[in-house]
């Protein structure tokens, strides 16, 4: 288990490298760069532009500026805003704990109705209720969030009125957006769990646990269930990763505070700081869950936690 978790941790380093890596060479090929956001529109001369790109390090080379950056991040320093001079570290911990929530709640959400919906439609495989739980995994999975966020304020906000549309202040306004990022991952959960359960029904032991006099309730969830939530705790894994991606279209479409906002305004603005502070908070969330779930595996199956 100690190997195990060595192993993980090395990985996650050269993951969290390579991330800011990427991010930072797709921001320094892009044309243009911030000093440019910075003086649109002011009449500022080459020269003075010039002046400011010295100033803030913009006319380094591009391995200067990174291991720069890099050595700065392990001292705890994620810089400065470009655009306003403030610190990213303060900016993120503001806004970070607006998308963590949104995260939480839609996972939550996907998990419950997913598993429920995938369970229902195995057990009565070929039913009314098979079908219904199909339609809804195929919708969740096909609906852009933009386009469901969209629908569900002009059904729950515009014309039913139990909603607000827009703003993050207390949970009633967490609610839609949490709906409508929760779509996705409940979609895809669905479509796994039931697979998943339809396969282990068929499966010998579970005809031996019929044969014993078990009951169906305790055959279908006590065995069944446990079984089949192997291959989905990876689905499960990966969905909250891309709901953290997910929570920039949603935070825009509802108006939300978060990190989201946050990344997409400094891509705007060229706010290279801002996005590599993101992006790195964002990775650390990211290894951490896939972590939990590889543990997870071991709780779940007990021949996991044997080969560790």
């Amino acid at each position: 288990m100690g190997k195990f978790i060595v192993n993980r941790m090395i990985a996650a380093g050269f993951v969290l490298l390579g991330s800011l890596l990427l991010v930072f060479f797709i921001n320094y090929s892009l044309p243009g760069d911030a000093v440019d956001q910075m003086l649109e529109g002011t009449g500022a001369t080459p020269e003075m532009a010039a002046n400011l790109r010295e100033e803030l390090g913009l006319d380094l080379p591009f391995h200067t500026q990174f291991f720069e950056y890099l050595k700065n991040i392990l001292q705890g320093d994620f810089g400065h805003s470009i655009v306003n001079n403030a610190p990213v570290l303060d900016k993120i911990i503001t806004q970070f704990p607006a998308t963590i929530a949104l995260t939480i709640v839609s996972a939550i959400l996907s998990i419950i109705f997913g598993i429920t919906l995938g369970v229902f439609s195995a057990i009565h495989h070929n039913s009314v209720i098979d079908y219904v739980a199909r339609l809804i995994g195929l919708f969740g999975i096909s609906m852009p969030t933009f386009w469901s966020g969209i629908l569900l304020i002009l059904i729950f906000s515009v014309t039913l009125g139990w909603f607000p549309s827009i703003g993050s202040d207390g949970w009633i306004t967490l609610v839609l957006p949490s709906v409508a990022l929760g779509l996705v991952g409940s979609g895809a959960i669905v479509r796994m769990v039931r697979n998943s359960m339809l396969e282990v029904m068929n499966e010998q032991y579970i005809l031996t646990l019929r044969s014993k006099g078990l009951s169906e309730k305790t055959v279908m969830y006590k065995h069944a269930l446990r079984n089949a939530l192997i291959p989905s705790i990876t689905i499960i894994g990966m969905m909250i990763g891309d709901m953290l991606g997910g929570a920039v279209v949603i935070e825009t479409v509802f108006s939300r505070q978060g990190i989201g906002r946050l990344v997409a305004d400094a891509i705007t603005a060229k706010d290279l700081p801002v996005v590599q502070g993101v992006v790195f908070f964002s990775a650390i969330v990211y290894i951490t869950i896939n972590f939990l779930v590889d543990i997870s595996y071991s709780v779940i199956d007990p021949r996991v936690r044997k080969s560790f």
